[in-house]
């Protein structure tokens, strides 16, 4: 039920590591060192006690969890089953629905044409679509429910599609956006042609609400750049980088190792849901719908963390990717959203009575969180549970994969919480 490579690679790393410091050290450093690594391999032994409990329990189905730091893999683990009941083992490559976890990719993608002078985070965006063109914004509802739509005071800018504070929302996490499209249901036909698809909810710039602009950023990265989404990004970061696993479309073989969506029932028992379609969905969009591994995405995220290059292949410019970790909403808060959908998503507030922000393509907790990540560490998530984060400060990069829902579980958030604590633990006692 785990790889056990890691695990290998630790102890040989530590066993070589003390050998050579026998000779080149003095005695005192050298027994430093074999307990810095015995620390080390004994974080492991407590992270995967943790994660086999935590599918023995019933808290997740199955999970692959993986850190590394500057000097590399720090930890691997995979425990649980693809899919319950059938009980084929997850593993280390085990292909995940990785939903949300686009945003991040997307940014990068805009931001490299950011840096090619082809797009502007200040600049209005091209305005390929009347949305983006023509923004109307929702102002309320009249005594008969009918939506109340004016034009914007002003376009909306890339930097606001980049950080949710376009106007744009999602029905998921916005009661006005469901009213809205209840509303425009009950409008005769005729009239309903004139009611925009995709209205803003507030003025660009005005206020923070996750939402689709990153649908539109994707769009925006086909149109400037002159390619369909997903050739772009596999030619401009995922065969740089190596991630050969992360697509929107699939393999069979890809496929044969994917894991299944579970439901967390009422009783807390986990239930598999109806394997999906194997069918890409198309439109490809920037805001969801893609899969990857937990090391294909550890490479993605460790390629931030270490500037915007791995292993040579220069992705972003230090300096972009300096601006992904800042606060780009200023006084605006971030990160909280109320559910308009139980059954898809729980509540979401993360770190309660922590400062959150929003840079470009992560949030951003303003403070420590105790016992776990650093203030300025970024992260985001997926809608089946995945997870990841990046802190610049202690240089930690880390994902957590599983694949349940409601978004924002309560089980699989404790255990993710846990995994976490321990990877700090590890890291301070080595």
């Amino acid at each position: 039920m785990t790889s056990h490579a890691s695990r290998r690679e630790i102890l040989k790393t530590a066993a070589q590591a003390a050998a050579v410091g026998m000779f080149t050290f003095d005695r005192a450093r050298a027994a430093s060192l074999w307990q810095r690594r015995a620390q080390r391999a004994d974080t492991v032994g407590k992270i995967d006690t943790l994660l086999r409990t935590a599918v023995d329990s019933g808290d997740l189905p199955g999970v692959v969890a993986i850190a590394a730091d500057d000097a590399g893999l720090v930890y691997e683990g995979a425990f649980g089953w693809r899919r319950l009941p059938d009980r084929e083992a997850m593993t280390r490559d085990t292909v995940f629905r990785v939903a949300s976890m686009i945003k991040p990719i997307t940014t990068v993608a805009a931001l490299q044409l950011v840096e090619r002078g082809k797009l502007s985070l200040d600049a209005p965006v091209p305005p390929i679509e009347p949305p983006l063109g023509a923004p109307q914004v929702l102002d309320g509802f009249d005594d008969k429910g009918r939506p109340l739509l004016r034009p914007a005071k002003g376009p909306i800018l890339l930097r606001e599609l980049l950080t949710h504070t376009s106007g744009f929302a999602y029905r998921l996490w916005d009661a006005k956006a469901v009213q809205y499209f209840k509303a425009i249901a009950l409008i005769p036909a005729k009239e309903r042609k004139n009611a925009p698809l995709k209205p803003l909810m507030f003025e660009p710039g005005e206020r923070w609400q996750y939402g689709g602009g990153l649908d539109f950023v994707g769009r925006l990265v086909e149109f400037v750049s002159g390619e369909p989404l997903d050739v772009y990004f596999r030619k401009h970061i995922f065969e740089p980088l190596g991630m050969h696993d992360t697509a929107f479309a699939i393999s069979k073989a890809q496929q044969s190792r994917e894991a299944s969506e579970h439901r967390r029932m009422p009783d807390g028992s986990l239930v598999a849901e109806p394997r999906e379609r194997s069918v890409a969905r198309r439109p490809f969009s920037g805001g969801g719908g893609i899969y990857s591994t937990a090391s294909d995405y550890l490479t993605f995220i460790h390629m931030l963390l270490a500037g915007g290059a791995r292993d040579g292949m220069r992705i972003l410019r230090p300096e972009t990717v300096a601006l992904m970790g800042r606060n780009q909403i200023g006084k605006l808060d971030a990160g909280r959203l109320r559910t308009t959908a139980p059954q898809l998503s729980n509540d979401v507030d993360f770190f309660p009575g922590i400062s959150l922000k929003w840079g470009y393509g992560h949030m951003i907790n303003m403070q420590p969180v105790p016992g776990r990540r650093s203030a300025g560490s970024l992260t985001w998530a997926g809608l089946f549970n995945t997870y990841y984060w990046i802190d610049p400060q202690e240089r930690i990069a880390a994902v957590f994969l599983t694949q349940i829902l409601p978004f924002a579980d309560e089980r699989a958030l404790n255990v993710y919480a846990q995994f976490e604590r321990a990877i700090y633990a590890g890291a301070k006692a080595g």
